[in-house]
């Protein structure tokens, strides 16, 4: 009897030890681990081998080998750059700078446009003009969309940043222009170049151009070439709209090269005038009837029709007057009379 409880005393007793023994195992290792993850911190501290989560949340900005890696609280921003390499014009490399002094954590994925996922970007957010930026919806938590939503177009989940609404000069168009039923023409609709004019009979440079030389390039061609004009009033000129619209009035009764001269001509008289007494005045100068000129004037016949205009403007990422595209090939102004007629004579020969 004094055996048996003897044993059960030690087996009681072994089991106490077995307990204890285990907890201070424990100890020991969790111990370990803590020592063992400061010494890894200070190890990676020392020889720059990396950082601990604990050390990191710890600063702001530290180096690190040859770089400096600061912390941001906006999260990491996918933006899908769509473009094309063989167009040198459509390097988008500049705006990409720009955008990561705005967007720190902006990392970019290249996609050609011919591929089938630009190719999905382009129809969804029907695209014109390239590069493009397409982001994803990470972009919403950053303080760039809470100051210039309104330059990005959303579809689904994603944002397509509007290169008219934001400045960016396309490198290149994906669709030409088209000539419409109702556009304003001069020449013959058949011929083989076609020139397409973006204008606002208020803008001075559009006077500059209009008469040093478009006319010349049409006394030049005549119907050799097609002149497409396209309203594109801007709203920093107070009486544009309503110039825009006796231009059509003109047209309409098959008179408008004639018209626009005369408005042009008379832009710093008719710019000081509201309403659109003087535009009346100038339809009955050169001959038109001046009835049925009030009326379509009067009643803003055209108003639809110019808003088209300016959405088309828009979405071919013109910002600025007078824009000239020959085909769908954008022009410079500045090359002047003689560099844009090199240009129509090469169109003219191909």
């Amino acid at each position: 009897m004094e055996e048996e409880k003897k044993s059960a005393e030690r087996e009681c007793c072994g089991g106490k030890d077995k307990k204890v023994k285990n907890l201070i195992s424990l100890v020991i290792l969790l111990g370990g681990l803590l020592l063992g993850s400061i010494f890894v911190d200070v190890i990676q501290l020392a020889k720059g081998g990396g950082f601990s989560p604990k050390k990191l949340s710890q600063t702001d900005i530290f180096n690190f080998g040859d770089k400096t890696w600061v912390a941001y609280k906006e999260p990491i921003v996918k933006v899908q750059v769509i473009s094309d390499e063989t167009c040198e014009a459509c390097n988008p490399d500049n705006v990409i700078l720009a955008l990561h002094s705005m967007i720190p954590t902006m990392l970019t994925e290249k996609v050609d446009y011919s591929s089938k996922a630009g190719s999905d970007l382009i129809n969804k957010f029907e695209i014109k003009t390239l590069p493009a930026f397409v982001f994803f919806q990470d972009i919403e938590k950053t303080d760039f969309f809470k100051q210039s939503s309104q330059v990005l177009d959303k579809k689904d989940d994603l944002y397509a940043l509007n290169n008219a609404k934001a400045g960016i000069q396309p490198g290149k168009y994906l669709e030409s222009m088209q000539v419409k039923e109702d556009d304003i023409q001069v020449g013959d609709r058949e011929a083989k170049v076609k020139v397409f004019l973006f204008s606002d009979f208020q803008c001075p440079y559009c006077k500059v151009f209009h008469e040093s030389i478009l006319k010349k390039i049409i006394s030049a061609y005549g119907d050799k070439i097609l002149l497409v004009f396209k309203n594109y009033p801007l709203s920093m000129h107070p009486q544009a709209e309503n110039a825009a619209l006796a231009g059509e009035c003109a047209n309409e009764q098959g008179k408008f090269m004639a018209y626009a001269d005369k408005i042009f001509a008379n832009q710093a008289s008719w710019g000081k005038t509201k309403g659109t007494q003087s535009f009346k005045a100038y339809a009955q100068q050169i001959g038109l009837n001046a009835a049925k000129f009030g009326k379509c004037l009067d009643g803003k016949k055209y108003a639809d029709k110019i808003s088209a205009e300016k959405n088309d403007a828009d979405s071919f990422g013109i910002s600025a007057t007078p824009a000239l595209f020959i085909d769908n090939q954008s022009i410079n102004i500045s090359l002047g009379l003689d560099g844009i007629k090199k240009i129509i004579d090469q169109n003219l020969a191909k």
